[in-house]
């Protein structure tokens, strides 16, 4: 029937070549006409495809007068004219399906098309490099499939698209998958509704697209380099870091992960305390490069030697890999998740337990949180990997530290390893603070609140060799818990501290490996094995293995250099000054950043002066920092601690001072100096309680849900709960981990070498994005600027070449560029797309109604008109008709 009314169409108006007519049909099969086109249709290759007929060379010679039956053409009658499979059609457009089809623009960085067996591209001028304009079709190319059967010919269509690689612009292939593989539309019951009652169509699982990303980043760190590094050592030559010889397919030894799970933390701690010979926890992965790298080890360095180390070294007590300030720093600078090194370094080494650091109320961050926020991050902690939680209070406060502690029994099936922080001398007989007895006194508290371990936390390095004889002695008199101790080797004594420990009884010592330890790093772990060789408590290591594991990484070190504490021996000055190791190898940046470095001396003096003046804290972060905080202030004001006692009034102090003395980070020994509080507060009113009773509750099903709607659109993978909580800790820091996660990728996988200081000419990287899926990047060329200040970046990539624009910001041209919507103020309106501002249909103080025509936009052959969804007055018209508009440009404002 569809033929004949074809057929008697054309008829009727004498026309006498290939046409297409189109009809709809609904269920009833009742046939309505739409529209004549007397001229090939952009879906003619399925006839081709089905009937072997060149319709367009048809075309031509019918045109020519030809006759059907005819040796150009060969259709000598009806029954020449048969149909064989299957065939179907997608174009690829540069629509973008998730934003109403809205079409986009710019350079095709990457083009790779697919071919096969019944595959057939129809394709214009479509390469790599091509600029796709906003005035003209946002076809790219027609794919058009043919098999024996309807089924076939689809598998086909779905090979072929996904063969594709299109990269620049936005496309519609992901959205064509689901329409094809949709059983409505295999089932042939889609009709012209489909599209709009499937939602499920837009649910797109968007491409990862790592390779792209991953050489964007490199070409950014080539022309403008990383800002974390601050200079670079043109001369420097990188020794190349050899990872210790291991059998990959050989099963990992039982370590002491294996027993936690088979003994509980009960029973395991008991087990401890029997063991003679002493233990070592290896610091490497966390504190001591916290202490002299300013924490910036990434987890590609960690994740090359730490399968090696399981297997040769599974005797190991523990590996402190995670919390303290590696957790934001991962995100700030180093562009990773902390979730995601958490995870693939437990994969790597699942048979020795994994530590963290957690500052009790403080959790991972440098304030108060919610008490069900720390509880559920202890919750995911554990489950991601995390075995014994050190948990400390930066002012040893019990009450900061007793949620933890049941958060970790309760929630988890690791150990709480509740810490005693260590200032001041236990020796000196006029310390009348942080006596032996206030020690012994707090951790006796502290098993009462149910600590599994006792840890003495020595962040300074204070504790003196003597000294610690006398505090183990008393602690294993007054607790019958394991005691593990942590120290910093800042003054070079500490080796000596660890001697007269272990004669005392202590259990587990902090050690670093050799080529990241010594100084505001923990004693040498090689050094320490060594020591107690041929002693009653000696503990057996392959000592040429560990002696190839620090090796490693003092060759790796050689790749952080920018980031080295300063610190280049022991020095008797931590005595007097006492700043935390952890925190002297960021001081000192902190202080050069200000315009303090000649003055860091100055410093170090003032935090000394600080610290008496705020009434002799216990100093470890986030305590610590208000004290450097305040010191810094002062040296840059030069202030004294008496125009502080003096003329406080008029002083603006630091935020982190403020807080401090309000209470945020909870009550310190003795209490705050009275005056003083009152002169920071000025007329406000602290409190004495725990910070976190004023915090309500986080509540995980709204917030989590707000969480996914506002940042899961344009992420590659499933946001997790993970994510919300790095971003209830740290939202500024998160939310620009996330862009640049939407940027660049998982950057983890970049060298460490490229990473920090791009490459040179000719130069090649190898990228494993998966295993058995490495990328070969070369370095080609860098272009010079052109007028906007982009420079061409040329690579070769898996021996393809590819390029990349990147803005040279050291040329400090100003772009001139359209003010943006507010994505919070709803009386904003914007280009819903780029294009052109055709028509503006409204002006400034008019009333309009609901639903008024507001402009036109043009763009891609086609004009959208945007509409009002309110009524009110118009009180701004940002841009003139004509003007060039970028999505979310702002146009009009409404009140």
């Amino acid at each position: 029937m569809l033929y004949k009314y074809a057929v008697n169409i054309a008829k009727e108006v004498n026309y006498n070549n290939i046409g297409t007519v189109e009809f709809l049909v609904d269920r009833d099969d009742n046939i309505f006409f739409i529209e004549v086109n007397p001229r090939i249709q952009v879906e003619h290759t399925v006839t081709e495809m089905v009937t072997g007929i060149d319709l367009v060379k048809t075309q031509i010679f019918v045109a020519g007068n030809y006759k059907l039956d005819s040796q150009q053409i060969k259709i000598f009658g009806q029954e020449t004219i048969a149909t064989y499979g299957f065939a179907l059609q997608c174009r690829l457009t540069t629509e973008d399906p998730g934003n109403n089809f809205t079409p986009d623009y710019g350079t095709v960085t990457t083009y790779r098309s697919a071919s096969g067996m019944g595959i057939r591209l129809d394709a214009g001028s479509i390469y790599q490099g091509y600029q796709v304009s906003p005035f003209f079709d946002s076809m790219l190319v027609k794919v058009s499939s043919h098999g024996r059967t309807l089924d076939g010919a689809t598998r086909k269509m779905v090979r072929a698209l996904k063969e594709f690689r299109i990269r620049g612009v936005e496309t519609n292939i992901h959205f064509l998958q689901n329409v094809i593989q949709h059983p409505t539309f295999k089932d042939g019951k889609a009709t012209v509704n489909f599209i709009q009652n499937t939602p499920a169509l837009f649910k797109i699982k968007l491409p990862q697209d790592r390779t792209s990303k991953v050489v964007n980043f490199l070409a950014e760190v080539i022309v403008n380099g990383n800002s974390d590094v601050k200079y670079i050592d043109q001369s420097k030559v990188f020794r190349n870091p050899k990872v210790p010889k291991f059998n990959a397919l050989d099963a990992h030894p039982k370590g002491t992960k294996d027993m936690l799970t088979e003994m509980g933390p009960e029973k395991f701690c008991a087990w401890l305390m029997d063991e003679k010979k002493i233990h070592f926890t290896d610091t490497t992965m966390r504190d001591a490069h916290q202490s002299l790298l300013a924490t910036r080890m990434r987890t590609y360095d960690m994740l090359r030697v730490a399968e090696s180390y399981a297997k040769n070294h599974p005797n190991t007590f523990s590996m402190e890999v995670w919390g303290g300030a590696t957790f934001d720093v991962c995100m700030r600078f180093l562009h990773e998740s902390p979730w995601t090194r958490l995870r693939e370094l437990r994969k790597a080494v699942p048979n020795i337990l994994f530590q963290m650091l957690l500052r009790g109320s403080n959790g991972v961050g440098y304030k108060a949180y919610p008490d069900n926020l720390i509880e559920k991050f202890v919750e995911k902690s554990w489950e991601n990997g995390v075995d014994i939680f050190r948990i400390f209070d930066s002012l040893n406060w019990v009450k900061a530290m007793e949620p933890s502690i049941n958060y970790v029994r309760n929630k988890t099936g690791g150990i709480a390893e509740a810490a005693v922080s260590y200032t001041g001398d236990i020796l000196n007989v006029n310390e009348t603070k942080y006596t032996l007895k206030y020690y012994t006194q707090l951790a006796k508290d502290l098993e009462n609140a149910g600590a599994h371990m006792i840890a003495i936390k020595d962040m300074a390095g204070l504790l003196k060799p003597y000294a610690a004889t006398e505090l183990v002695l008393a602690l294993k008199d007054t607790v019958k818990l394991p005691i593990h101790l942590h120290t910093h080797d800042t003054s070079s004594l500490q080796t000596t501290t660890y001697l007269k420990a272990i004669e005392a009884g202590v259990d587990v010592v902090d050690v670093a490996l050799g080529g990241l330890s010594g100084l505001t790093s923990q004693p040498n772990f090689n050094s320490v094995v060594e020591m107690m060789k041929g002693q009653p408590r000696e503990h057996a290591f392959d000592m040429p293995k560990l002696n190839q594991f620090s090796n490693f990484w003092e060759d790796t070190r050689e790749l952080y250099y920018p980031f080295e504490s300063g610190l280049k021996a022991g020095t008797a000055e931590v005595y007097s000054h006492e700043i935390p190791g952890g925190q002297h190898s960021n001081l000192r940046p902190q202080a050069t950043a200000l315009g303090l470095g000649d003055r860091f001396e100055e410093v170090k003096t003032m935090y000394a002066e600080v610290n008496k003046l705020f009434g002799n804290l216990i100093k470890v972060t986030p305590s610590s920092k208000v004290v450097g905080d305040m010191a810094i202030f002062m040296v840059t004001n030069d202030l004294t601690t008496e125009d502080v006692m003096t003329r406080g009034e008029e002083i603006s102090f630091p935020d982190s001072v403020i807080s401090f003395f309000m209470g945020d980070l909870g009550q310190p020994v003795g209490g705050f100096p009275k005056k003083l509080q009152k002169i920071i507060l000025k007329n406000k009113k602290p409190y004495t309680n725990r910070p976190n009773a004023h915090l309500a509750p986080t509540d995980f099903d709204k917030e989590f849900k707000a969480f996914k709607k506002k940042f899961q659109k344009g992420f590659t993978r499933a946001i997790e709960m993970e994510d919300f909580l790095s971003y209830t800790l740290y939202p500024k820091v998160f939310e620009k981990a996330h862009e640049n996660y939407k940027l660049y990728g998982k950057l983890a996988l970049v060298q460490t070498k490229h990473f920090f200081y791009g490459m040179k000419l000719r130069e090649e990287t190898l990228i494993e994005l998966e295993p058995g899926k490495t990328v070969i990047v070369r370095l080609l060329s860098v272009g010079i600027p052109n007028e906007l200040g982009l420079r061409t970046v040329f690579f070769q990539v898996n021996g393809e070449n590819r390029f990349v624009d990147v803005l040279d910001t050291s040329l400090n041209l100003k772009i001139e560029s359209n003010e943006k919507i507010d994505s919070e103020n709803p009386n904003q309106i914007g280009a819903p797309l780029q294009g052109s501002l055709y028509k503006v249909l409204v002006k400034k103080g008019q009333t309009i109604k609901e639903n008024d025509p507001l402009f036109i936009i043009e763009a891609m052959k086609m004009e959208t008109t945007v509409t009002s969804f309110k009524a009110g007055t118009v009180t701004s018209v940002s841009l003139k008709e004509g003007s060039m508009v970028k999505q979310d440009d702002l146009i009009v404002t409404i009140e």
